[in-house]
């Protein structure tokens, strides 16, 4: 009973019974409450490293560009191994991976 008398003042005060309700508020009835940003944080976290993953294959990509424009041998080597081009009189055998069935290309 005594702890009961020493917080009832403290619980009653009108300053503690509206920021508990401005609190109450803000964590679940808010547009912005702190479920729905906690949900926008991981998906922006996801985003950012869908964009390390495409800004590391543009830099990939624009290395292998550069490699083409520069290289007459990184152009064959591309064009046989991307197109399966051969030059006159070559056979070119390609081999599938059995023990993978569903493998990229």
């Amino acid at each position: 009973m005594a702890f009961l008398k020493k917080i009832l003042p403290f619980v009653t005060n009108r300053y503690f019974l509206v920021s508990l309700v401005f609190a109450v508020w803000m964590l679940f009835f808010d547009q912005r409450d702190f479920f729905q940003q906690r949900e926008r944080s991981e998906e922006l976290k996801k985003v950012e490293a869908a964009k390390k993953y495409y800004q590391d294959e543009i830099d990939k990509t624009k290395k292998q560009l550069n490699s083409i424009q520069n290289n007459p041998a990184s152009v064959e080597k591309y064009a046989r191994e991307r197109y399966l081009l051969r030059r006159e009189g070559e056979e070119v055998y390609l081999f599938e991976d059995t023990m993978h069935p569903a493998s990229k290309q």
